[in-house]
């Protein structure tokens, strides 16, 4: 299938990454369109790396190809998929306008035409927004509605751009239908590389309470855990997430079980580890708890106040400690560090008995807590491999990836 992928000029052009590697994964060949301020976001040479085909972002560029492009790539495409795409996009689309190569494309487009929002919540929710999304949808465009979540002006709203997993599939199941099928063709369809394996994933915080009111807790979305179960999921894996309390909604096709303290956690991993021959611990475990938990609300009475704590189970080491036939099943673990990050993984790695340690930096902006991207690295008995800034969904392929690659150098046997 060919796909005309056009990135328009906002901050989720990042997310078009992962929707252009997605598309691939499943067979799909994607050429890339951007407007000129997507390439302030982006630069063109990411994706023509990841492509394989020159990225357009000129309407008149010079070329030794005859044809005019616009009609060739308009004829050639089985689908137009713009993601991002930013208000002005809409109304480019909407009105007729071609003044670019993209909104060129888009008049001169015959095959099925799939738009992932992306804006300002108050943009997404102006009736001139509103009015071309109307009048679009009656055209027969499709949508891939933004979500609800923290945006890049640092509010929380409508308008963030869906995830690249949800617009990869949508654009499958169009091509799909566009073939006189239901369900995505063999083309669009990722493949099912996990097919038997069983992965028990933990993610998010713990809370451990103090008193009835007050908890101890840390900083984790649960974002890292659950971009592994979706992809997991959608990787043929059968899934069990196991996850301490946050705010996103749980991942599609996983069995989740929702715990709140590290003992919890503890025995909700004791209880289904014998079924599983992959296990990631991504959850951020508090490592103390209060050694007494108040009965009452407890009152100020003027003075500092004391806690004493105790260790919590250590949940990485307890896993790979008790299981059984060691070589048919892989552990993997987090190390959330602010400093000497790659020597504290490698210390991990041999502590915890663990066969890859994923490491992070927490204290960057870009990474870690509570944000949609992450900078990771990979460290294993083989070695390190240190990867770029990506989103949490495509870090997870990484993890997922690395973790098969052990695998695949040991038999897979019934636990």
């Amino acid at each position: 299938m060919r796909i005309a992928l056009g990135v328009t000029g906002c901050i989720a052009a990042y997310k078009s990454v992962e929707v252009l590697r997605g598309l691939q994964k499943r067979g799909a060949s994607v050429t890339v369109v951007m407007t000129r301020h997507a390439t302030e976001f982006v630069g063109p040479l990411t994706f023509q790396s990841i492509s394989g085909f020159p990225v357009i972002t000129e309407m008149f560029a010079p070329t030794h190809d005859p044809e005019i492009k616009h009609i060739q790539l308009a004829q050639s495409s089985d689908l137009l998929l713009v993601a991002p795409a930013t208000a002005n996009a809409l109304a480019k689309f909407a009105n007729g306008i071609a003044d670019d190569f993209l909104s060129t494309l888009y008049i001169s487009s015959t095959c099925p035409v799939l738009v992932a929002p992306a804006m300002n919540s108050e943009m997404w929710a102006h009736p001139a927004t509103s009015e071309n999304v109307r009048r679009l949808r009656e055209r027969g465009v499709q949508f891939v509605d933004p979500e609800e979540g923290y945006l890049a002006c640092k509010t929380v709203g409508a308008g963030r751009l869906a995830e690249p997993d949800t617009i990869v599939r949508r654009a499958c199941e169009i091509i799909g239908l566009a073939n006189g099928s239901n369900v995505a063709g063999d083309s669009c369809t990722r493949p099912a590389d996990m097919s038997g394996e069983r992965v028990l994933i933990t993610a998010g915080p713990t809370q451990e309470a103090i008193d009835p009111v007050r908890f101890l807790s840390n900083r984790s979305s649960g974002k890292m855990g659950y971009a592994l179960a979706e992809a997991a999921v959608e990787r043929g894996a059968v899934v069990t997430l196991i996850t301490g309390p946050v705010s996103i909604a749980p991942p599609k096709g996983a069995r989740t079980i929702a715990v709140r303290s590290a003992a919890e956690m503890f025995n909700a991993v004791k209880d289904n580890l014998a079924d599983s021959t992959l296990i990631v611990m991504a959850a951020a475990v508090a490592d103390y708890r209060p050694a007494d938990v108040h009965r009452q609300k407890m009152k100020k009475n003027g003075r500092a106040m004391v806690l004493d704590l105790e260790q919590t189970e250590d949940i990485l080491a307890s896993v790979a400690r008790d299981i059984h036939e060691k070589a048919s099943r892989i552990v993997v673990g987090f190390a959330a560090e602010t400093e000497s990050v790659i020597p504290n993984a490698r210390k991990k790695l041999v502590e915890k008995h663990a066969d890859l340690i994923v490491a992070n930096d927490v204290s960057a902006s870009d990474s870690g807590f509570d944000v949609d991207t992450n900078r990771i690295a990979l460290v294993s008995s083989e070695g390190v491999t240190e990867l770029p800034l990506l989103s949490k969904r495509e870090a997870a392929e990484h993890i997922i990836d690395a973790a098969l690659e052990i695998r695949r150098s040991r038999p897979l046997s019934t636990p």
